[in-house]
């Protein structure tokens, strides 16, 4: 057989998708191709990498950046929960507690953020590694003389082994990414996606319900400026038998984007007006709170949107028994405090999750 060259252009189609998702069927590809086809160790190499077909999966990518929920699938995410759920069992002082000792992460947030800064602080310093911060990074970075995204993310590099970023810009992380040589961690660009808090709210559901396949949602409020909805619905698109209904104000109705690409992908999907009739219906109510900052020139528009779905305690007399209702937080008046007695108000653990998620995330984007 004649020697192939790198550029193949007479491959085999029964080659082609060779390419397997994880190493020990890697290693099996690898030796058929061989003794099939009698090809030396560099023109299999060649084979493998040039099918782009299939793509690799997230975990197994050299450079794990996490940018929006579209780059995962379910075997990305049974890894990432099967991490977390390790990381969950951590005890303070032992070997484990140190996984990533000598290693650097900088959080550079443009947005404000509670839970999203700290837990990503919090999950670097449980592991043993360091931090590098700065809030409102707009304000009291080199951005306020001018300096682009592209270059605040190459100097940063030079000093961290991973950034996690907080964009006023949709698509800032992607850029970010394009720029950068060490992971880069999405934790919200805009309007745009939330990839982190989807994975932990995944996370969330998997643990309070049991299953992620033939559920039932009700995604509430904020729909159009919500990146965290946004990035769940993308994670949910991709089980079976999932319904979702979106219940929203008309201001802040789900955009069109997100609703073709789920009914692009066959996922039954509903506008609905009651909340009381979704709330009868669904294993998760998802509430999100009208977010009054994307509002700036449309002061009117806030007014419409505000106050119109609440959940309060007579809904709750509604919501199936074995149901919970979720939050991405923070809240402002959507969920009125009596609710947080009730065992199915899961917001609160669902905050929690959100550290063991991101400590699962840091992980394997540092050590693989």
């Amino acid at each position: 057989m004649p020697a192939l060259s790198c550029s193949l252009p007479s491959v085999p189609t029964s080659i082609k998708g060779l390419r397997p998702s994880t190493r020990r069927q890697s290693l099996c590809k690898y030796l058929q191709i061989r003794r099939r086809f009698r090809l030396s160790s560099s023109n299999v190499s060649c084979l493998i990498k040039a099918d782009t077909s299939v793509p690799i999966e997230w975990h197994e990518e050299r450079l794990k950046h996490v940018v929006e929920s579209q780059q995962f699938s379910q075997a990305a995410l049974a890894n990432i929960f099967a991490t977390a759920t390790e990381m969950e069992a951590i005890k303070r002082g032992t070997p484990d507690a140190r996984q990533l000792e000598g290693y650097i992460m900088s959080t550079l947030f443009y947005e404000p953020s509670t839970r999203t800064r700290l837990s990503f602080e919090s999950a670097m310093s449980r592991l043993g590694g360091t931090v590098l911060s700065t809030e409102s990074a707009g304000e009291y970075s080199s951005a306020a003389k001018g300096e682009t995204l592209e270059d605040t993310i190459r100097t940063i590099e030079g000093y961290a082994d991973c950034i996690v970023l907080r964009h006023n810009l949709a698509g800032s992380a992607k850029r970010a990414a394009a720029a950068a040589s060490v992971p880069i961690i999405n934790a919200g660009d805009g309007p745009g996606q939330h990839p982190t808090q989807a994975l932990l709210d995944m996370y969330t559901i998997q643990q309070e319900v049991g299953h992620l396949d033939n559920l039932k949602i009700g995604l509430v409020g904020d729909l159009a400026n919500g990146r965290t909805v946004r990035s769940l619905a993308y994670l949910l698109s991709m089980y079976n038998g999932v319904k979702m209904y979106f219940v929203a104000p008309d201001v802040v109705r789900m955009k069109d984007d997100i609703k073709e690409f789920l009914t692009g992908r066959g996922v039954d999907w509903q506008e609905a007006e009651s909340l009381q009739e979704v709330a009868a219906d669904v294993e998760v109510l998802y509430q999100t709170r009208i977010q009054k900052e994307r509002f700036q020139d449309r002061p009117e528009d806030y007014e419409k949107a505000r106050g119109k779905y609440i959940i309060n305690a007579d809904l709750m007399k509604i919501l199936p028994k074995q149901s919970v209702v979720m939050h991405p937080l923070p809240r402002v008046d959507e969920i009125n405090v009596e609710v947080d007695a009730d065992p199915r108000a899961a917001y609160f653990r669902q905050a929690r999750n959100g550290l063991f998620i991101r400590m699962a995330l840091l992980k394997l984007a540092l050590t693989g």
